[in-house]
This record gives structure tokens, sequence and C-alpha cells, in this order.
């Protein structure tokens, strides 16, 4: 479901159509007031399992907002791989655009620019951009629907282990150890798995620079895609020889990395080309030439959509706008399937683990890093769906007419007050959860790292999902810290955190975030928003910035980008550490033993491997 944002208008909350769910259609956020003239901005967002649009007005009030459902490719015998559909994006981003026009009842004539967001997956076409099936077998390299290697999707194991032993200048700027998720090592897997002529007549993408490429025509990368998942380097001018001869991807040197991208990379918003070609605006019902900016990975949409954010605290509204240097202070956290953590300073900032730092990515002249964890939502849903009592969760949940969140939410205060325990970590002191059941993005950088848990009993009834659902909710918010505290040690000055995505509607999470890392949470006014938000801002920014010659200057990108993001962003909810000195002693003996759990987990490890010598 979409909810409802209230700003120049009154908003209604839509539900589901009958026989529509609130993925795989749409549900809509409907205009009851009068409406006035554009300009109206398009922003799209594609995550891991589904694409959105929303038409958003200048002050930032989403007028419509559809999304359906993607399809995701598993393979049965291999948990490591995960392919989607250049096309079935496509075709569902169309229908989202179409349904917000018709919704709002604008025209096309009024949406005056479109920006682009998606997840940091490769995207293979051939050199007319048709797609490239990615699926191990026969119809490796040929033309096919299956084009797309998501960002989840760790196939790519023995790549990264060569990339990250080439001691190459390429991984300063990853943290020192390349993710398994990044589009080189699967593009080197393509190189290692496919035919030859293939791989040679085929081009390679991040996402959204992907998205761009088929709006428009014109294949212009981001400086957002290209420096922080294909190994661009903006310091070291851009793409490394050295680095893709001595990996055995050579032949991007040789054909000037045409298979890549060899046009200048653009910084976020930037108009790509002539806007939308006449044949993606018959399949989007806008105008041939609408701008369409240089997009970005989702998070970073997050972050464009959530950092600028006054906020109230206890219902008072801060009066100043936040500046640009006051965004170093910001780290956003978009928080969905996975979690991204993202953060920019006007200095470059390397950090073990943290990938980047990655300067021009949103601002020209300044640099942004991203840590991040690979199953958050993910994992939540896994630790409920796969416990034995989940069948009598929901039964409880159906017989009391709530969701299964709110069941645990009410188990847990049963058991609270049943105990004696004044807070729910109290609850939970001797049961330790540590987290990382799909590999360590940050700031560990270990893919090998898996899941533990420890003070287990014989009881597999709702009081031990219960149970387990906090410590998980806790083990998010200590690996939180974990990045938080790595990154300032290194040089960052992080005072708050921003929060989007699904997460930040769970209270008790976000509480328990702003009590584990010791600093305040941001709120956005709508959580399913900001991603969207932040895209929008980007067609905003191209629609603009198109022959205005002063806002182009790369001088001025900046400050022009910032002041679109102040304008747009709405007044978000500030949450402060409310911890108890008892509980402040419980979390930080919690994260002592969430440290410990890292250094034994590695211990073992080695002591097997040498065992089995």
């Amino acid at each position: 479901m979409t909810f409802n944002r209230s700003r120049a208008g009154t908003f209604s909350v839509l539900t589901p159509r009958r026989g529509q769910s609130a993925l795989s259609h749409a549900s809509s956020l409907k205009l009851t007031t009068n409406m006035s003239q554009g300009p109206y901005y398009i922003g799209v967002d594609v995550g891991t399992g589904s694409v959105r649009a929303g038409l958003v007005k200048p002050d930032g009030t989403i007028v419509a907002s559809f999304t359906e459902e993607t399809t995701t490719w598993r393979d049965p015998e291999d948990h490591r791989i995960f392919e989607q559909s250049t096309n079935n994006i496509w075709d569902g981003m169309c229908k989202c655009i179409k349904a917000c026009l018709k919704e709002a009842k604008v025209a096309p004539s009024e949406v005056k620019g479109i920006g682009f967001d998606a997840t940091c997956s490769l995207a293979v076409s051939d050199m007319n951009g048709k797609p490239v099936v990615v699926t191990k077998g026969e119809q490796l390299g040929q033309n096919g629907d299956r084009n797309i290697i998501l960002w989840a999707d760790h196939r790519a194991e023995k790549e990264a282990e060569l990339i990250n032993s080439t001691g190459s200048v390429v991984l300063d700027y990853v943290g020192g150890t390349m993710s398994l998720e990044m589009e080189i090592p699967k593009t080197l897997w393509l190189k290692n798995n496919m035919k030859p002529e293939l791989f040679k007549r085929s081009q390679f993408f991040d996402l959204p620079d992907f998205l761009t490429y088929r709006a428009t025509g014109y294949n212009r990368r981001s400086c957002c895609s290209v420096a922080c998942k294909c190994s661009y380097v903006p310091t070291k001018n851009g793409w490394q020889p050295d680095f893709f001869q001595k990996i055995g991807l050579g032949e991007f040197v040789e054909n000037n990395f045409a298979q890549l991208g060899q046009e200048e990379v653009l910084t976020a918003g930037m108009p790509v080309g002539n806007g939308l070609s006449k044949q993606a605006a018959e399949e989007t019902g806008l105008l041939e030439g609408t701008p369409v900016g240089s997009g970005v990975i989702d998070a970073y949409a997050g972050w464009l959509g959530t950092v600028a954010a006054k906020y109230t605290l206890d219902g008072k509204l801060a009066k100043e706008d936040p500046s640009l240097d006051e965004s170093r202070h910001r780290l956003a956290a978009v928080a969905g399937t996975s979690t991204c953590h993202i953060v920019a300073s006007p200095e470059g900032v390397f950090v073990n683990g943290v990938w980047g730092p990655y300067k021009d990515v949103v601002f020209p002249g300044w640099w942004m890093n991203e840590g991040g964890q690979s199953s958050t939502g993910q994992l939540i849903d896994f630790m409920i769906t796969t416990h034995p009592a989940y069948g009598r969760l929901k039964e409880v949940a159906e017989q009391r007419k709530t969701n299964i969140h709110q069941v645990l939410a009410d188990e847990l205060e049963r058991l609270r007050k049943e105990k004696g325990a004044e807070s729910l970590t109290e609850l939970t002191k001797d049961l330790h959860f540590y987290p990382d059941l799909h590999g360590n993005r940050s700031p560990l950088a270990d893919p090998r790292m898996t899941g533990s848990i420890v003070g287990l009993q014989l009881d597999s009834g709702l009081n031990d999902l219960a149970r387990k659902f906090n410590v998980t909710l806790e083990a998010i918010a200590l690996q939180t810290r974990h990045i938080v505290d790595q990154m300032n040690a290194k040089g960052h000055s992080i005072r708050s955190i921003y929060m989007s995505g699904g997460q930040a509607k769970n209270a008790p999470l976000m509480q328990l975030f702003a009590n584990t890392c010791n600093m305040p949470v941001v709120l956005p006014q709508n959580s399913g928003a900001a991603v969207v938000l932040g895209a929008a801002m980007l067609g905003r920014f191209a629609g603009e910035a198109q022959g205005d010659a002063k806002k182009l200057a790369i001088e001025n990108r900046g400050e022009a980008l910032w002041d679109i993001m102040v304008e747009m962003t709405p007044a978000g909810t500030m949450v402060v550490p409310a911890a108890s000195a008892k509980e402040k002693k419980l979390l930080e003996a919690k994260y002592k033993i969430f440290l410990e759990a890292i250094d034994i987990q590695r211990r073992w490890r080695k002591e097997m491997e040498e065992a089995s010598q």
C-alpha cells in the first residue's frame, strides 16, 4: 500500500481494489482538492521486487504513485542466483507512469522532467540495446529476457577473490575489498562463462544507467553507477587500464571501454541526451524530449529524498533550512530488503570495509561513502517465516484482526511484564544473535560470514518466536552501530541517522537504533516515498538545468540540487535516544558480545580450515 502524505492539499489512502495486491498493481495517492497546473516531475524507483513511479509537484507533494511487481528468477540448485529482466521492469514502469497521469488527470505536456533510480544490478545488452541472457547454460550470451544479474546474486565469489588479490588502486575506493555484489566481478564471471564472440558484442550497465539509455537512446553513464559499482575512479582519470588487463578484461582497454561506457560521465540529475526518445515517449505516455536526469543507485535516491529534511521534535518544527555543509553530519539509512548507509563529506574519507570514498557521484567536488547490510528486511522475514510457530502467529493475527508484527510486539510486552524486565533488551539479555546470514557487506567486507545464535532452549512456541524477533531487530541495530562507529573512527562526523524504507515504520526498531547508536533518528513523513521522491528531484534538476548554462556550471550544480532537495523534502520526525541507565549498560554489553562473535567466528573458521588441510 502507498501511504498518504499531506502538504499542500488533502490526500487519501486507497486500499487495493478487489483482486489486486498492494504490490501487484498499485495503490495510489489521490488528490482530493483542486489541482493547480504543472510543472510536475516523475520519479521512477526500481527496487528489488517492484518498480514504482511517482508524480510529484515542485514542493514535493506526491500527486499519484503506482507500483508494479517485478519478476526475480532463482535457481533451485544454486541459492546464489538471482536474475531479472529489463523488459519486465520497463513494462511495469510504463504501466505505472501511465497510471499516475490518468489518476491525477495530468497532461503529458505538464511533466517537465523524469528521473530514475534502481538497484545496483548488472544489466547486459548487445550493442543495439537488445537484452542478452545472463543465465548459465546454452542460452548464456544469446538475446533473451533474463538479462539482469541482481545485486544480491553471489555467483562471482571466485572472480571477486581474484580481483581482491591484485592490490589495485581500485580497491582503495571500495573500502579495501571489492564485494562480489559489484558489477566487475559479475562481468568477469560472464567473460569466464560466455562464448568469446558473444561476450565481445555485449555491453554492461549498472541498472540505473541502462534505464536512462533505454529512455533516451544516449549511452551516457552516471558517475554514481560507474564510480560506485564499476571500478571507475574519478580522481585517477576514470577507468584503470592496468586493473582491467590484470583481471582478464583486457578487451575493454583495447576497445576504449566501449562496453562499459566511454563517453563523459554525468553527475546526478544532469540532462541525458535530448530527453525521452520517440519510442520511450510512446511507451510511457509522455512527450518526446521530456528531460531525463542522469540516474543514481536507489540508496543514493534515498539519501537525496531524506537528508535535506527539517524535523519536528516534541511537535515543534526546526526553523532553519539545513545547509549543504550540514549534510555531512547526516547518515541516510535506506532500509528495505537490505540496508545501505550513505554519508557525504567535502573531503575523501577512507574506511576499511565501507565502500568509497566516491567523488562527484551526487555533487561535484563532494565525496560519498556507502556502508551496507546485505540482509535486513529479508532477515526479519526469514527469522519469522522459518520458525515452527509461524503458523500459530498467523492464526493469532487473524483472530485479533491485526498484523503479525503487532502480535509479536504484544507478546513481547506481555513477556516483559511477566518477567519483571525494565526493557525488551533486559528480557532477551541472555539470547545473542549474529545476523550475517547472507555474508557481511560492511564493515567487514566478508561474504563468508554467517549467522549464529547463542542461548537456545527447548522452546518452539510463540514466546520463542517473539524473543528471536526481538534479538533480530537488536542485531540489526548493533550492526548499524558497528558501521557508524567505523565511519566516525576514520574521520566522518555522523551525528544523526535519516531513515527511509519500510523499516522506518517499525517504531520499536527506530527507538532501538537511537538507543543503540546513541544519536537521534529522523523518520520521513512517508517512509515509502523518500526514494521515489529522490528520483523525482533528479527529473526536476534536469528540467530546470536544460539550457541553463549557469545551473549546469560545475561550480553551481551542488547548491542548485541541494536547494531542490530542501524545497521538495517534507519535514521528518526526530526520535531521540531514550534508554535508561540500566538499558544503556545492557546494550553496551550486547555490543561487546556482538564484536566478540565476529572474532570467534573467524577464529573457528581458521581452525577448521587448518584442520581440513
